[in-house]
């Protein structure tokens, strides 16, 4: 069970996690690059004196062919003047106005920025050249109530190279899922405050990963974009897809709204004065020792933002975040957004062996990214699970700092503002939280470098297992069964909150609340 759930076992129903917003990405991978467009133009006979025309003439075909779609079913087009409209908005207006159930609601146009070609002289050699440029053409959003995935839309580009974005939401899907199987619930918005069935809800929410993918996106992409198949004619290059933006949401649902609303606070607090750099970076996958490692070429934030639906702390990795808020009275989200995947590592089986690649965007890699994500999610709410403790920083701190009797030794009391307190606040960084800590990591707490002999490594050893012990004897750790691995207790966990909050404090805050 996961620690935060644990913590608050009688307060908390249960925990539903799974996709939120996806985003995939349809390339035509020859005509995306330039050596392919190039390639493609010469098969097709056409000079590069003869582009402009001939690429007009082929976007008036992809775009008449993907309008007569509508036109065929009788549904809407509507010319929107600004691309920052609330398309969605519109979409779900004109579904509720129509009374529909099912299919294509609308398809909406809108003029947008866009990666494409054009042809310029060059001079020193004395000829055309095709080159890509950042230009504006019509983008055609066919929006859908889909049979399976619920509201989602298509973007078309209608320019060279047509790069097709597909997006919907899991938690749409899944209440279509839930439906289907019979599971009552409550819903608002894009979540699920009641459910009957958790356990089967997880269940349906888990399968949505492993979907044949390709199969059910070139579906949609046909249906968007049927002038392709006459323009590629008998050639096999039809649309790669890959997930571009991905948000994966664990949804922790409390019994009570009043509940929550007592906690959240003291979270909100705890994720803006606690998490810092090294801890965001541990949360979002990438590994840190003893600060943030050096190969990192980036900026890392945290801000806290005040919206209709309740507060959000956000903390942000370049295109990469990971973020708390809260929804519907009684369900707080930790929710995953991977942008930018390229730090990230995927397992390859190579010639019989795996290996550890980059992970790629592409659909085959959506398994990896939803195990990635989901870890994320655990290990920032691991972090939380320290937060509101029952006992007064002083009766805490007082009890740590007395001897105390374990095993039939004395063991002395902790100094909380000295050794003690730096090994325990680095023991309760967030790349602990899950697979726990040996000796060698208290060791790098307590000693810099390495060492320089056998004598240093045993002397360093032994102070190692006095320090455990001493964490040991005041409740504070607990040894994992059959392993020479330790884990945060309840106890421990809270004192390491108490820690934070007076290192952080301001002094004259301190001073007005004691």
């Amino acid at each position: 069970m996961n620690g935060f759930v644990q913590r608050h076992v009688d307060s908390v129903m249960g925990m539903l996690q799974g996709w939120d917003r996806m985003r995939f990405r349809g390339t035509i991978r020859m005509l995306a690059n330039l050596p392919g467009m190039s390639r493609f133009l010469s098969y097709r006979g056409h000079l590069l004196k003869d582009f402009a025309g001939y690429a007009k003439a082929v976007s008036r075909q992809i775009r008449s062919a993907s309008l007569a779609v509508a036109e065929g079913q009788d549904r809407p087009v509507v010319h929107l003047q600004s691309p920052v409209v609330n398309k969605e908005q519109i979409a779900l207006e004109i579904a509720r106005r129509d009374q529909l159930k099912s299919g294509l609601i609308a398809v909406l146009t809108s003029v947008e920025s866009c990666y494409s070609y054009n042809v310029r002289s060059n001079r020193e050699q004395g000829l055309l050249e095709l080159y890509p440029q950042a230009r504006k053409c019509q983008h055609l959003y066919h929006y859908y109530l889909h049979e399976r995935f619920g509201l989602c839309y298509a973007r078309l580009q209608t320019w060279f190279p047509f790069t097709l974005f597909i997006g919907l939401n899991g938690r749409e899907w899944l209440g279509r899922q839930m439906d289907q199987a019979g599971i009552k619930y409550l819903r608002a918005d894009n979540c699920f405050p009641w459910i009957s069935d958790l356990e089967a809800a997880q269940h349906l929410a888990d399968a949505q990963t492993h979907l044949d993918w390709p199969t059910e996106l070139q579906a949609i992409a046909e249906a968007v974009n049927p002038g392709l198949a006459e323009l590629i004619g008998s050639w096999q290059i039809g649309y790669y897809w890959s997930l571009e933006q991905s948000e994966y949401a664990s949804d922790v649902l409390f019994k009570q709204a009043a509940e929550l609303d007592k906690l959240y606070p003291d979270l909100v607090r705890h994720a803006m004065e606690s998490f810092r750099s090294p801890q965001v970076l541990r949360f979002l996958g990438r590994r840190v020792e003893r600060g943030i490692t050096p190969r990192f070429a980036g900026e890392v934030t945290s801000d806290l933002t005040r919206r209709v639906e309740g507060v959000r702390v956000k903390h942000s990795i370049n295109q990469n975040s990971v973020k708390m808020y809260n929804k519907a009275g009684n369900v707080m989200r930790v929710e995953t957004t991977f942008n930018d995947i390229r730090d990230l590592r995927a397992p390859r089986l190579v010639e019989g062996k795996v290996r550890w690649d980059p992970m790629r965007k592409g659909v085959a890699d959506i398994a990896r990214r939803q195990e990635v994500s989901a870890a994320s999610n655990q290990r920032y709410l691991e972090a939380l699970a320290a937060v509101e403790t029952p006992l007064p920083v002083k009766e805490l701190t007082d009890g740590l700092s007395r001897a105390v009797s374990w095993q039939g030794r004395r063991v002395r009391g902790l100094n909380l503002l000295g050794e003690d307190a730096a090994v325990l606040l680095a023991l309760g960084g967030a790349e602990h939280l899950i697979k726990g800590f040996r000796n060698r990591d208290v060791q790098q707490v307590l000693f810099a470098g390495e060492a320089k002999d056998a004598a240093e490594r045993r002397r360093r050893c032994g102070k190692g297992t006095r320090t455990l012990r001493l964490l040991r004897a005041h409740g504070l750790i607990q040894k994992v069964s059959h392993t020479h691995r330790y884990l945060l207790t309840q106890k421990g966990r809270q004192a390491i909150a108490a820690l934070h909050a007076v290192r952080e404090a301001d002094i004259h805050k301190l001073l007005k609340a004691a």
